[in-house]
């Protein structure tokens, strides 16, 4: 099994910066992409970020484009998701996610590993 840690969240000021880590352990696995999502209260979970197994290629919502990114360090097993230019509606919980498809996700169907997420709040 592989087990995702998320650390990193915390309270911020609107306009302020956040970096989250994700740490991966146990059963690791070559070629994973691995992925960002969040969920704000009473919302489905949505997609932020992905990034390929080589960090070569990334892939990011609209929403969070030019203002959040992606990153891997496979050395550490972790991942990172530099957040620049916070608003309110960036609350919500964070989760990590890890894939075995070796894609670009953007789907929840299509991440096989959850972190336990961490949440972020954005004050106005």
């Amino acid at each position: 099994q592989v087990q995702l840690v998320e650390s990193g969240g915390g309270l911020v000021q609107a306009g302020g910066s956040l970096r989250l880590s994700c740490a991966a352990s146990g059963r690791t696995f070559s070629s994973a992409s691995m992925a960002w999502f969040r969920q704000p209260s009473g919302k489905e979970r949505e997609f932020l970020a992905s990034i390929s197994w080589s960090g070569g290629s990334t892939r990011y919502a609209d929403s969070v484009k030019g203002r959040f990114t992606i990153s891997r360090d496979n050395a550490r097993n972790t991942w990172y998701l530099q957040m620049n230019s916070l608003k309110p509606e960036d609350t919500a919980i964070y989760y990590c996610g890890a894939s075995r498809l070796g894609i670009l996700v953007r789907a929840t169907t299509e991440i096989n590993y959850w972190g336990q997420g961490t949440q972020v709040t954005v004050s106005s």
